[in-house]
């Protein structure tokens, strides 16, 4: 496998220093959480710090397989956060020839990991003009039935914040069990839907493969834990057998925290998603007939993907430098997801409410002084 390392990760804040950055709008979670912020009634002093159970801490994996119709705590396999559970999917499923489908703009480990291994990749570009709707007939015209072996898709989206419909995802589902590829759905976000969410897709038929985490919506990344649900006995069994050649087990500790926050999900998720909406409508109001930037607005998450207006000059290479540089702020530029600097991502949950506030008027202020026309020409308030 050649591995080479991703700009996401080259130039992520923990690269370049969280003490250069004052409001980092570049984060794609809900803000860190301590122990303490939880309210968890947390007594670990008995806790042995034994190997465990190779699929994950069973209550763990319980609580998980509530959130689906039909799951059994035996579908889900535990692993160190989302990124491990992809890194699994994608080595058991694809080898070097091997035919995968990938929807793009997408998170970078769904890219980067077939490529790694040296599998054919066909890959399937969202468009900002078509609102970033998946086109599962567009995706079907890539598969080779018999010759695909994976279809791999986010939902909610990473970087966009969209989603796709019940209907796409059941034919999503359709076109996976008519052709003989596993479809992966990367659901990392689905606990921050801000409408209906759907259903986990793993519940919808044995050659779909949900994975999800800790990280993103309960502010968790610390814990590194994160989990595939499979129903298909064979591809499970080989999913377990990668996560043990690996890392065995996961961390003992880590995933009976993780345990203790699932079960007081009730309590714990509703203000934080209270919190990520009230965000959103502050995005939304600084959006709102702005001169420069545009965006679809997000249906999941906490990102979306900002772009220069059609038509409006602006230099990229000043407007970053100039962003970071005299107003403190940081976004993820296009090209951590392989589209143009023009585009970027706008993380709206894990800053304070007045550093986003003053990264947003960053913005407005940064394409002012980078434009090639009139900078009068920038408007929006934030």
């Amino acid at each position: 496998m050649r591995y080479r390392r991703m700009p996401i990760e080259i130039e992520s804040p923990e690269q370049l220093g969280y003490d250069t950055i004052t409001n980092n709008l570049s984060e794609s979670s809900v803000a860190d959480r301590r122990l303490s912020d939880l309210g968890l009634d947390l007594d670990l002093d008995e806790l042995l710090l034994c190997y465990g159970d190779h699929l994950g801490d069973p209550e763990l994996r319980r609580l998980v397989a509530a959130g689906g119709d039909g799951l059994h705590a035996d579908d889900v396999i535990a692993t160190p956060g989302a990124a491990a559970a992809l890194f699994a999917v994608a080595t058991v499923v694809l080898e070097r020839g091997s035919h995968a489908v990938v929807v793009r703009t997408n998170y970078a480990t769904n890219i980067e990991t077939p490529r790694a291994i040296g599998a054919e990749l066909d890959l399937v570009d969202l468009s900002f003009d078509t609102g970033w709707s998946l086109d599962v007939a567009e995706v079907a015209a890539r598969v080779r039935p018999g010759s695909t072996r994976l279809i791999s898709v986010t939902c909610p989206h990473n970087p966009t914040g969209t989603m796709v419909d019940l209907a796409t995802l059941q034919a999503l589902v359709e076109l996976a069990e008519r052709t003989g590829a596993i479809l992966l759905v990367d659901e990392t976000y689905r606990d921050l839907t801000h409408g209906v969410r759907l259903p986990i897709a793993a519940t919808l038929s044995p050659r779909a493969i949900s994975v999800a985490s800790m990280s993103k919506a309960y502010g968790l990344p610390g814990l590194r834990v994160g989990w595939a649900i499979c129903r298909e006995p064979r591809l499970h069994e080989a999913l377990l057998a990668a996560k043990e050649q690996i890392v065995i087990c996961g961390a003992t500790l880590d995933e009976a925290v993780a345990a203790h926050v699932l079960a007081a999900r009730d309590r714990v998720l509703p203000p934080i998603l209270d919190d990520v909406r009230a965000r959103l409508h502050i995005v939304r109001e600084w959006l709102s007939g702005h001169a420069v930037f545009e965006w679809v607005e997000p249906t999941g998450g906490v990102v979306g993907l900002v772009r220069v207006r059609p038509g409006v000059e602006l230099d990229t290479d000043r407007f970053y430098h100039v962003l970071l540089a005299e107003h403190g702020t940081y976004v993820g530029p296009g090209h951590w997801f392989e589209v143009d600097d023009r585009c970027f991502r706008l993380g709206f949950g894990w800053p304070t409410r007045h550093e986003l506030r003053a990264g947003l008027r960053g913005l407005t202020s940064a394409a002012g002084e980078a434009m090639r026309c009139q900078p009068d020409v920038v408007s929006g308030q934030s």
